[in-house]
């Protein structure tokens, strides 16, 4: 009823606001109208329920009331946070004149000066610390695909080649909060997160805004791009600007990734081993938490980063590890660095903000004090040191002068707004100086004028304020007004119930140079803060680069903190197949011990020779988290971090696969066997010979003799056919006689104990198959009332001594289904031509010219049979 209401007999105010709104009808659009951001129509209507507030009506258009609602402009942030999270997008109308000085008659002029989005948030309010906030666009040139990636809060812009099977892994990497991309390119589990329809532009156009937005002459300076990547970055780069109303954040310059040289894993197997994200969505018992011991806002999204996605160049991972090792070896300068860094405000918002006009005061003290905390810093890391942490020193040195000038001009502590005045310190500026005292010397008059006043009409409590409305006026009790309404050098401005507020000739005369000094003053304010804004922006590279430095510094020492104690150690990362983990532990699964029990350690070797562990072993003895902790310990190695191990030597991985667990999807149809079948079909698919496959329970979803062809036939693609590294979990004991032909295979165990008729899990890992699965003493364990239990136990017992049901326990002579024998099962077999030939002789009627006849007639059924045979 209200999406489409006439325009025609609007107001002026709502025919602005039907024109804003026709030109962003995908968003909620909050209209500035004095202190309150309003909504109408169908906005009021979805922002009342989103953010539970009144919703009410505001006049009529076209015979109908205008639903509306609104929120204070002062909390505004808030409310913005909560939509955003809900999935809104929002347009800010503001008012672009002061309602006191315009000219003229009309409406207030507004204009929609930024829009948000998921992907284009900057506000600290708005936005989680320790994760970045990714906008990414895909465009498709031909069979090609191009992704870049934005992060306006940082400055981050990032682009990549790849095919349409790469996307799913890639998102799920990037974990972006808000994505571009035609119809043409599917999304699936992603297609939430999609923004609005923007097509991408022509390679020429493309080109083009990418040279302009960075004042280069070719893309050639920022390194190769593929044309869909160049497509994808233009198009990331031009909603950005649309967002910010024509206006763009300090970016990096687009720095081509590639999918080379990054652990690749897909969407299930970040799901499966919980890397940044837990199945819940929340960040609580990832692998992420468990390591993390930044400091710092831009260490914890530079960490996070680093395990999603993992390197593949030994000496890349290596000049990661030399920095962290070198801390280690330095334990006094460790000890002291943590508590500079703690200090350290996040430099790269506050950077982003400032670049888009949008920063406070507080964000220029941020630069300040990182500026600060970046020279001692530098001056600690005196002396030689390894690469990465020499890179860091260099990128600490900026501009020292900066720091002083910032210091110097800056109130400390600076207030929150720039509105709030006092944020250039007194001597900085002087004409800055002159203003604020002649308006506070005009205050000082107000305090004189209020006794003089309280003594010549003889009202001690008379007092001078300020009113918004009415300027400075003079207010007293209602026992005292109409004693002054006589007084001819009054003028009576307002009469309360609690009293009256009146004014003279000369406190007019005074409201008005007040004003104007306070004006004056915070115009010079304004402008001196513009200045140092811009001295900050000329310098905005080497900011960036201090940044990043400071993040680099964070990231090692934590890697140090986690290493210092000894139980986690450095890993040899290779060339090569070489798997070996000596005294393995999960590091998440041991965080949430947090010493109430001893994690119990375990060795992996996927040398050459023996690559296939298959793992036998109960539910709840710990198979899973063997497995996922192998593949979790070989991230954090390639991220470049230490290991929760004795020790660990491990070939580099180009491709980890996890299928631990099972869940269904039934959003798309997909039964829970579906879905472990698709997720084994693309491990089938995906591995190759440097690949490392951890799985778990492969064929449990259907009948057990199909289960057990299911599990068997992959265990031998991937032994035989792709032959890489792989852990391979299952309930089927019989797969472990498969050694005798695989020959690397190598069969362990969970190893269990039986204690006075219970079970006794020891949670280690043996060499040698299982013989048990022990799944009735689990259920005992899992509450199984214990009538069911002991009859579980009594049809075991049965099943395992008779191979099947049995009369002598009560239970049907003829067997079940799943006991039948193989014949049982087999189809009806055609007759065999020759054996139907022979049975139909009779041998003592034949002549002997019959009896050659026949001869030749089974000696050719014979040649058929054999070629027929052949051909099968």
């Amino acid at each position: 009823m209200h999406d489409r209401p006439l325009k025609s007999s609007a107001t002026p105010a709502m025919a602005q606001w039907f024109a804003m709104k026709e030109q962003h009808p995908d968003a909620l659009l909050l209209f500035r109208m004095g202190d309150f951001f309003e909504l109408f129509m169908a906005d009021a209507e979805a922002a009342a329920a989103a953010l539970d507030i009144q919703l009410t009506t505001r006049g009529e258009h076209a015979g109908v009331p205008i639903p509306m609602c609104g929120v204070p402009v002062h909390a505004v942030e808030s409310y913005l946070a909560r939509l955003i999270r809900r999935g809104f997008r929002v347009a800010i109308a503001e008012q672009m004149e002061d309602p006191k000085n315009r000219a003229g008659k009309g409406p207030i002029r507004r204009e929609v000066v930024r829009l948000l989005t998921p992907g284009t948030l900057t506000e600290e309010s708005l936005l989680e610390a320790g994760r970045v906030n990714l906008l990414a666009a895909f465009a498709q040139c031909g069979e090609a695909l191009g992704a870049a990636w934005i992060d306006i809060s940082t400055g981050l812009f990032e682009t990549s080649a790849l095919t349409l099977a790469e996307l799913p892994a890639l998102l799920a990497r990037l974990d972006p909060a808000e994505i571009l991309a035609g119809p043409e390119i599917p999304l699936a589990d992603w297609s939430t997160k999609r923004g609005p329809d923007c097509p991408a532009p022509t390679l020429g156009t493309a080109q083009r805004w990418l040279a302009e937005a960075f004042g280069v002459a070719s893309l050639d300076a920022f390194g190769t791009f593929s044309e869909a990547e160049a497509c994808a970055a233009a198009l990331a780069l031009d909603y950005t600007r649309r967002t910010q109303a024509g206006n763009l954040p300090r970016l990096s310059r687009p720095a081509p990734q590639g999918q080379a040289g990054v652990l690749a894993m897909d969407a299930a197997t970040r799901s499966s081993l919980e890397i940044t994200r837990a199945r819940d969505g929340s960040s609580r018992h990832t692998l992420l938490s468990a390591v993390q011991r930044t400091v710092t806002a831009a260490g914890a999204r530079l960490l996070a980063a680093r395990i999603a996605a993992p390197l593949t160049c030994p000496a890349q991972i290596g000049a990661r590890q030399d920095a962290w090792a070198w801390l280690i070896a330095h334990p006094e300068r460790m000890a002291a660095l943590a508590p500079v860094l703690k200090s350290a405000p996040d430099l790269a918002r506050a950077l982003a903000r400032l670049s888009l006009r949008r920063g406070s005061p507080r964000d220029l003290a941020g630069v300040r004090d990182s500026l600060t905390t970046a020279g001692r810093l530098a001056h600690m890391l005196a002396g030689p040191l390894p690469a990465e942490l020499a890179a860091c020193r260099q990128g600490l040195q900026v501009d020292p002068g900066l720091a002083e000038t910032l210091s110097a001009a800056l109130a400390d502590p600076a207030p929150v707004r720039l509105e709030a005045g006092e944020t250039i310190r007194p001597g900085f500026d002087p004409e800055l100086d002159a203003e604020r005292c002649l308006r506070d010397d005009s205050r000082r008059v107000i305090a004189g004028l209020q006794l003089d006043y309280a003594q010549r009409f003889g009202v001690a409590s008379l007092k001078i304020r300020h009113h918004a409305q009415l300027g400075y006026v003079i207010e007293v009790p209602a026992a005292s007004a109409e004693s002054l309404r006589a007084q001819a050098e009054l003028s009576l401005r307002q009469s309360m119930a609690s009293g009256a507020r009146f004014s003279t000739a000369e406190l007019a005369d005074l409201d008005r140079r007040i004003t104007e000094a306070a004006e004056r003053a915070a115009s010079r304010e304004r402008a001196v803060f513009s200045y140092l804004v811009a001295q900050v922006l000329d310098r905005a590279e080497s900011l960036a680069r201090c940044a990043d430095a400071l993040a680099a510094l964070d990231v090692a020492q934590s890697a140090a903190a986690l290493a210092q104690g000894g139980e986690w150690c450095r890993p040899v990362v290779e060339e090569g197949e070489a798997f070996l983990i000596k005294a393995g532990r999960h590091p998440v699964v041991e965080a949430a011990l947090a010493g109430a029990a001893r994690f119990v350690a375990n060795d992996c070797d996927l040398s050459p020779e023996r690559r296939v562990l298959l793992l036998t072993g109960p539910n709840m003895a710990g198979k899973s988290t063997f497995l996922r902790q192998n593949a979790l310990i070989a991230i954090l190695a390639q991220a470049g971090l230490p290991v929760p191990a004795a020790s660990a030597r491990i070939g580099v991985v180009d491709r980890l696969f996890s299928r631990v667990g099972a869940a269904d999807d039934l959003a798309r149809g997909r039964s829970t066997f579906m879905v472990e079948m698709t997720e084994t079909a693309a491990i089938l698919h995906g591995a190759g010979p440097r690949s490392l496959v951890v799985v778990d329970e492969i064929g449990r979803g259907t009948a057990t003799l199909d289960g057990l062809a299911i599990a068997w036939a992959v265990l031998e693609a991937l032994h035989s056919a792709i032959r890489c590294r792989t852990i391979f979990a299952t309930h089927f004991h019989e797969l472990a006689g498969l050694g005798e032909y695989l020959p690397r295979v190598v069969p362990h165990r969970m190893r269990v104990k039986s204690w006075q008729g219970s079970v006794v899990f020891l949670h280690e890992v043996a060499e040698g198959a299982g013989s048990r699965s022990w799944g009735v003493h689990v259920a005992a364990l899992a509450g199984v009332p214990a009538p069911v239990v002991r009859r579980a136990s009594t049809l075991l017992a049965a099943l395992e001594k008779h191979g099947g049901p049995h009369p002598a326990i009560g239970l049907p002579p003829k067997k079940l289904p799943l006991f039948a024998s193989a014949e049982e099962e087999k189809p009806a077999q055609t007759a065999d031509p020759v054996h139907e030939a022979l049975a139909a002789i009779e041998p003592d009627r034949l002549t002997p010219r019959e009896a050659l006849d026949t001869l030749y007639r089974i000696k050719a059924l014979l040649a058929v049979a054999s070629t027929e045979k052949a051909l099968i």
